[in-house]
């Protein structure tokens, strides 16, 4: 999902998206420990979308903050 998606949701729908998120990294990391992860560069993406995800979160609340 890229950013121009991420900024025309909701902060809520962004919470739930960080969520999923999380979670898909955390299954990446178990996949990882326990040796059954072929592609390695899922955490790398998993980690930027969470990124991604929490930098239009900051966004909208600091213009929320502006206002």
């Amino acid at each position: 999902m890229n950013a121009n998606d991420l900024r025309d949701q909701t902060p809520d729908q962004l919470r739930e998206e960080l969520a999923v998120q999380k979670k898909a990294q955390f299954n990446l990391r178990f996949q990882a420990a326990t040796n059954q992860l072929e592609n390695t560069a899922q955490i790398k993406t998993a980690r930027r979308a969470a990124a991604r995800v929490k930098t239009i979160l900051n966004q909208k609340a600091a213009a929320a903050a502006a206002e």
